[in-house]
């Protein structure tokens, strides 16, 4: 894509959006990692991308949140991400909600909801809790259905 993606709608954009963080997803699967996806987009345009690479990289850090979050400071210059948007595949757990709250993200809009980690709003809702000063927009369950279902194939086939 050379130049910035626009929508009709807000919505229509989210969805468009949660499709890159499919692809990401999908790459994950293919690597045998949990298919999480993420995609940083910033006025239009991609920023950075992540899949989880946790098996590749040893790492349990390497959540496609985490990555995503990396690349785009890498490509601003800077830890605070103010004016991106984060979309994930998955509700944030509790250790990528820190790191999107300490990277001060201005938007996160996920897929799938996580009722075993999730922290915008199933177990807790670290991302808009009302004594942190950052909080970001969260916008959830776009493309939720696609976004789970790919999860529970992938951990189907695991369960053999």
């Amino acid at each position: 894509m050379s130049g910035p993606v626009t929508f009709a709608t807000r919505a229509d954009e989210d969805a468009w959006w949660m499709g890159q963080a499919l692809v990401e997803a999908e790459k994950a699967a293919k690597a045998g990692e949990v298919p999480v996806g993420a995609v940083l987009v910033h006025n239009g345009q991609v920023m950075a991308r992540g899949a989880n690479a946790m098996i590749a990289t040893k790492d349990a850090t390497q959540h496609a949140e985490m990555r995503a979050l990396k690349g785009g400071a890498y490509a601003v210059g800077d830890t605070r991400l103010t004016t991106a948007t984060l979309y994930v595949t998955l509700e944030p757990c509790a250790m990528c909600a820190g790191a999107i709250l300490l990277a001060r993200v201005g938007r996160v809009v996920f897929g799938a909801w996580d009722d075993k980690a999730g922290m915008a709003g199933s177990v807790h809702d670290l991302l808009r809790h009302p004594k942190l000063n950052h909080r970001p927009e969260v916008q959830g369950g776009v493309r939720a259905a696609e976004c789970g279902a790919l999860l529970t194939a992938f951990f189907q086939a695991r369960r053999g």
